[in-house]
């Protein structure tokens, strides 16, 4: 009982370090910068926020990694096959986030060429920047394809197996089809389509 109390606090401490570092790494120092349009400039000017960023999304995945490790022993006492599923899924996560952590980290090289850089050869670094971009953008689809399997095995386990409030169990098992649905709305571009509408112009010249 004890270890499990044990257990069961280092895993809410890691969930919550999860949160913070790819809260802080994403969205406060990465992808601000990346998603500005003189991205590689912004970069180059950013080194040290971009590389810390990028050292904490690595935090994350490690925390979440970390988060498999120590619930692998409960989660098979249920189902042996279901928490390697759950656990394979993690591991997929965090190779992706690496791919994903890559990118960036090539952007700041090729940012500060780019800033030494004749005029002329601004295209070339314009298409390896969108390739980079391109990168992280697959790398982070795969991340929550990853992340949403891997969820809906968690829970459903959590959820069997009532080691918590089965209603934060059932939340989890509906979030995490719907990370699966919008990331397949971004693939395909859906969810632009869904936020802008559909054209007026073209729904009247049919």
């Amino acid at each position: 009982m004890n270890s499990n109390k044990t257990t069961a606090r280092i895993v809410g401490a890691l969930f919550l370090t999860v949160m913070v570092t790819y809260t802080l790494g994403a969205f406060v120092f990465v992808e601000p910068i990346l998603n500005a349009p003189d991205y590689l400039v912004k970069v180059s000017a950013n080194k040290p926020q971009v590389i810390t960023g990028v050292l904490l999304e690595l935090m994350n995945g490690i925390a979440y990694i970390g988060i498999a490790i120590l619930v692998f022993p409960i989660l098979k006492q249920l189902s042996e096959s279901m928490a390697l599923g759950y656990f394979g899924f993690r591991i997929i996560e965090f190779a992706m986030q690496i791919v994903s952590d890559i990118s960036p980290l090539m952007l700041t090289t090729l940012s500060q060429e780019f800033v030494t850089a004749e005029a002329t050869d601004a295209s070339s670094f314009q298409a390896i920047g969108t390739l980079l971009q391109a990168q992280r953008f697959w790398a982070n689809q795969m991340v929550f394809i990853a992340y949403g399997l891997g969820a809906m095995i968690f829970y459903y386990l959590l959820y069997l197996l009532k080691l918590i409030p089965r209603f934060l169990s059932v939340w989890g098992l509906i979030g995490a089809p719907l990370v699966l649905i919008n990331v397949m709305l971004d693939i395909f571009g859906l969810n632009r389509l869904i936020v802008k509408g559909f054209s007026s112009s073209k729904i009247h010249s049919q």
